[in-house]
């Protein structure tokens, strides 16, 4: 009776056949089996079509007998690599091919599964032929299937191409960290912040003046806020009010709505805003969007101050501390001019979610520094707070 042999070429003596050279052909099955569980082999496959990974019948060398293979080649189109029907083995196998070609390891022929490495991705994979099916047998990625408890990540992961994909640090000590879920049908999926902290944040942070999108849309973040009061949202106060005035332009074309403010006088305006809850409760800025009634050059002194009311609390209380601003005349009437912005308005009262906060806008005439000689005509203002919520929810 003949010798016959494995899938993978080893050599199985039938009894009372090699005399005198069985110790030999024993070698060289040991040489097989050592060679099938650690050994290596860079492949040239073809540049297109199907390569065939060679059995070596009682003989070492069979590609297909290496537990590592390396596959090289410039490709010039999508490849595949092909296995015998019979062959049940597992492979480490690194695409080492270049150009943008899809590289497929599968059987010879039937319709069971198979692994592909997409166009661009030159990985190392894990596989295994299971040789389940004596017409259709499957290929398996045994890494999509890797189940991994708790891996620790020294630096990172990398993508298929061998860029960082993202990096990890460590933090001594450390007691939060973010966990992932997916979901059901219908639902999006979950990455939350857990751990043993309460109220813990989640933070995505940007790289310089990135900024954090969803999609292409700029994510809201709490932050610097604006609100415009135009002229004809201020209501003027019994006392020293100034004056609400139209200054036509040209016909036809944009008409102020405006704020005088005497030259030598203290004039007053007002207005009253319910803040928005996201609203920190601390100090706010402005900015005076003004015009000047003369051509003079000199400067305008604007001050802003606040108080905040809640629930039964009087109305009848004093503003805080004015913050004032200058402005110089810009020099030609009816052009629109802004002045810096100012510096940290303190809102007295003790502000809270929920208040009523009335605002007061005079120009200060009475200060030595203004000597504009002309009406300050204001626009409006353009009112700076700061938030430390998402919403107003």
């Amino acid at each position: 009776m003949a010798s016959t042999y494995t899938p993978l070429g080893i050599e199985k003596m039938a009894t009372g056949e090699n005399a005198g050279t069985w110790g030999t052909k024993t070698n060289v099955n040991l040489q097989i089996i050592e060679q099938i569980s650690g050994g290596y082999i860079s492949k040239a496959l073809s540049t297109t079509g199907a390569t065939t990974l060679s059995v070596s019948d009682g003989s070492t060398g069979a590609e297909l007998a290496h537990r590592v293979i390396n596959l090289t080649a410039s490709l010039a189109g999508n490849v595949t690599v092909t296995i015998p029907l019979d062959v049940q083995d597992f492979y480490i196998i690194k695409n080492s091919t270049t150009n943008s070609y899809t590289v497929e390891f599968k059987y010879v022929s039937g319709s069971g599964s198979s692994v592909t490495w997409g166009a661009d991705d030159k990985s190392t994979k894990i596989i295994y032929a299971t040789a389940n099916d004596g017409t259709n047998p499957d290929i398996i990625d045994a890494g999509s299937a890797l189940s991994l408890t708790s891996p620790a990540l020294v630096t990172g992961v990398n993508d298929v191409k061998g860029n960082e994909l993202f990096k990890v640090t460590a933090t001594a000590s450390a007691i939060n960290e973010f966990t992932i879920a997916n979901a059901a049908s219908g639902n999006g999926p979950i990455i939350s912040t857990t751990g043993g902290g309460t109220n813990i944040d989640l933070n995505l942070n940007p790289k310089g003046s990135g900024t954090l999108k969803s999609g292409t849309a700029a994510v809201k973040i709490a932050g610097t806020e604006t609100m415009w009061i135009p002229a004809t949202a201020f209501y003027l106060p019994t006392t020293n009010p100034a004056d609400a005035a139209s200054v036509e332009t040209t016909a036809v074309r944009p008409e102020l709505k405006v704020l005088d403010f005497d030259a030598s006088t203290n004039q007053y305006a007002q207005f009253a805003i319910a803040m928005p809850k996201s609203w920190n409760l601390s100090t706010v800025t402005y900015q005076v969007f003004w015009s000047p009634s003369t051509t003079n050059t000199d400067t305008c002194i604007f001050a802003l101050q606040g108080v905040s009311c809640s629930e039964g609390d009087t109305a009848d209380v004093a503003f805080g501390t004015a913050v004032e601003v200058e402005d110089d005349g810009i020099g030609t009437v009816e052009d629109v001019q802004m002045s810096a912005v100012s510096g940290a308005v303190t809102i007295n009262g003790t502000p809270a979610d929920n208040d009523q906060t009335f605002f007061q806008l005079f120009r200060n005439a009475a200060d030595g520094d203004d000597d504009f000689t002309g009406e300050a005509r204001v626009l409006g203002i353009k009112l700076f707070y700061t938030t430390d919520a998402a919403n107003d929810a």
